[in-house]
């Protein structure tokens, strides 16, 4: 009999990636992955192996909105229809959601058919669509041994597996750290999410441009910048007579994961773990906006295990971030230590762990049928 596994993902990198890495090792296994988003997953799923794509209606509301939450409702419901007549066609043996709005409807489908469910939740909080649907699932995975907000009886059961990484971030972990030399080349790899955040963007050029000569003459940068920022930034690098290398976004990214000595970015959930598995020393801004604090909470992974420094945006300025890279950069020792660290914590095989977890859970349930 053909193993079908639909995946459920909302349209971000954040979702999409991990949920990519689990479906390239289930169809290593023999599985016929199926993806279920809405309209928005076409710009990123481009290289998504799946065998067939489920377009489904979904919506998300803010909070104090009613209208919102009404149209939002009626949006799920006729996702979950949606979803329910796909499933009746195609006989998934499990559905695994990655989290986001557009995963609701696919995970109300399986729940509504008694399908076997998985959830993969990437944050240390637990994000509010995998929050509504934990309690309804049969095997909640998580990537972080802490889950605040999760129901006390969602927490208590959910396994710790790891974040999935894409596979060439996975080939780094074997890959040794190696610290600057003297007088040598620094390489900084400066990361800002799928989008390239504003912040970084702008802050990270004009850090640059307060540090020493000497210690400028060095650096190697390699920069996500938003579109609009990308003039102002190499134009700060060049001021400065820093080699840089300015995008919107590195497609490649494990290569210049790989290469570098110290990481700056957001503290995305798939950031974070991408850092701790190439063992990469880093300096993590969560976002302050982020609801919950998810990305403070997933930051401490790595801050407490002494693989990173935490920069809190209403206490980073142009001033700090330069005497933190000078203290950093003119320590090799130092950002050795945080490498070794920031390895030590990280789960390279978590998309074979989660894909153990989603073969148990389809296997159990058949049985108990």
């Amino acid at each position: 009999m053909r193993k079908v596994a639909v995946v459920a993902a909302g349209g971000t990198g954040g979702h999409l990636f991990p949920a990519q890495a689990l479906s390239e090792v289930l169809i290593g296994r023999g599985w016929t992955v199926v993806l279920a988003s809405d309209e928005r997953v076409a710009g990123l799923a481009q290289d998504f192996p799946a065998e067939r794509r489920i377009g489904l209606s979904a919506a998300t509301f803010r909070r104090g909105d009613p209208i919102g939450m009404a149209r939002a409702g009626f949006a799920v419901l006729r996702g979950t229809l949606q979803a329910r007549a796909a499933f009746r066609e195609i006989k998934p043996q499990v559905v695994v959601g990655f989290g986001g709005y557009p995963s609701a409807p696919a995970l109300l489908a399986a729940i509504l058919d008694r399908r076997p469910t998985v959830i993969h939740e990437q944050n240390a909080v637990m994000g509010r669509a995998n929050r509504m649907l934990a309690s309804h699932v049969k095997t909640v995975a998580c990537a972080f041994p802490t889950l605040m907000k999760a129901p006390a009886k969602v927490a208590s059961r959910a396994v710790v597996v790891g974040n999935p990484v894409r596979p060439p971030v996975r080939a780094l972990a074997d890959i040794p750290y190696i610290p600057p030399e003297p007088n040598g080349p620094v390489r900084v790899l400066v990361t800002g999410g799928s989008q390239g955040a504003r912040l970084l963007s702008e802050l990270v050029p004009e850090a640059v441009k307060a540090l020493p000569e000497d210690l400028r003459r060095r650096l190697v940068i390699k920069q996500q910048t938003r579109a609009e920022s990308m003039n102002t930034a190499r134009r700060a690098y060049r001021d400065a007579l820093v080699d840089a290398e300015i995008a919107p976004f590195f497609r490649d990214i494990a290569s210049r994961l790989r290469d570098a000595h110290l990481v700056i970015g957001r503290a995305g959930a798939g950031s974070v773990c991408e850092f701790a598995v190439a063992g990469k020393p880093a300096i993590l801004v969560p976002l302050a906006i982020a609801l919950d604090d998810d990305q403070g909470q997933n930051a401490r992974l790595l801050a407490e295990a002494g693989g990173a420094e935490i920069a809190r945006e209403h206490q980073l300025t142009v001033e700090s971030l330069a005497g933190a890279l000078t203290k950093l950069l003119n320590n090799p020792a130092r950002l050795a230590r945080m490498a070794a660290a920031a390895r030590a914590v990280a789960i390279p095989d978590a998309a074979e762990r989660l894909a153990d977890v989603v073969e148990e859970t389809a296997r159990t349930s058949v049985q108990a049928r």
